[in-house]
């Protein structure tokens, strides 16, 4: 049996002190938002097998096969978690890190600011000019 052993000792995840083991800052604190549909497939995945400290073995082929994914969308999903700060990542090794800094909120992208500022013009023109 191979012995499993952090890649970051330092950021051992714990059961969060909600219910589940989701830790809800996942929604709460705007990690998700920052995920690819690819990357939070992954993230839930290795949630779900990941042991007591947050490690995982699964081999690329697994799962690539149970996630239904290719081996570079799989890459370019680990890459965005491992640069998110959501896990460590050391062949074949996965950690899933704590969520102990929150992350800002997604910039705002150009189809929301022109959204915002027709509903802004709107609520205006419907108030009447000021």
């Amino acid at each position: 049996m191979t012995r499993k052993s952090p890649i970051c000792p330092d950021r051992i995840r714990s059961i969060p002190e909600q219910f589940s083991w989701v830790d809800q800052r996942l929604v709460r604190d705007h990690h998700i938002e920052r995920l690819t549909l690819e990357a939070a497939k992954l993230y839930l995945f290795l949630i779900t097998v990941a042991d007591c400290l947050g490690l995982s073995y699964y081999s690329d082929p697994s799962v690539c096969e149970r996630l239904a994914m290719d081996a570079p969308t799989l890459s370019r999903a680990r890459m965005h978690l491992v640069s998110s700060g959501l896990a460590a990542y050391k062949k074949p090794l996965y950690q899933l890190l704590p969520l102990d800094q929150p992350q800002s909120a997604p910039e705002i992208s150009r189809e929301t600011e022109g959204r915002k500022a027709f509903r802004e013009m709107f609520s205006k023109l419907a108030g009447g000019a000021k």
